[in-house]
């Protein structure tokens, strides 16, 4: 019998459709990411942790919610890992658990200010309006 994370790691790679054994740990997905500062885990990182089995500790992190989806890394990735992908995965994953979402579309219009990137509140939208 399989334990939860190792159920919840093939669901996150089956719905990211992500290889993560193909990162070569260079970093530049990183190195480009604008929510790096912000992240507790970054995505080489996220890439690392899948790839081990390390799901819980990711599940559990506010870095999931971090990540802005702008697909930054993903063109940055020299062998096409698509961190994004791995991320939005795990995000849904851990929405799709009863009463674990941090925030509701409603929460949203509280944090918008005049430097706000359009970006930000259309992935933030996407993110949270499901």
């Amino acid at each position: 019998m399989q334990n939860k994370n190792e159920l919840v790691r093939e669901q996150v790679l089956r719905m990211s459709g992500v290889n993560p054994r193909k990162c070569m740990r260079c970093g530049k997905c990183s190195a480009t990411c604008p929510s790096y500062d912000e992240m507790e885990y970054h995505p080489h990182q996220f890439v690392y942790m899948v790839e081990n089995g390390d799901i819980e500790t990711l599940m559990n992190s506010p870095s999931v919610y971090k990540c802005l989806s702008c697909f930054a890394c993903v063109d940055r990735c020299p062998r096409d890992v698509e961190p994004a992908k791995l991320i939005e995965a795990l995000r849904l994953c851990v929405i799709r658990e009863k009463d674990k979402n941090h925030m509701t579309a409603d929460d949203i219009p509280s944090l918008i200010d005049e430097d706000m990137p359009q970006q930000a509140l259309v992935s933030a939208m996407r993110k949270y309006s499901k």
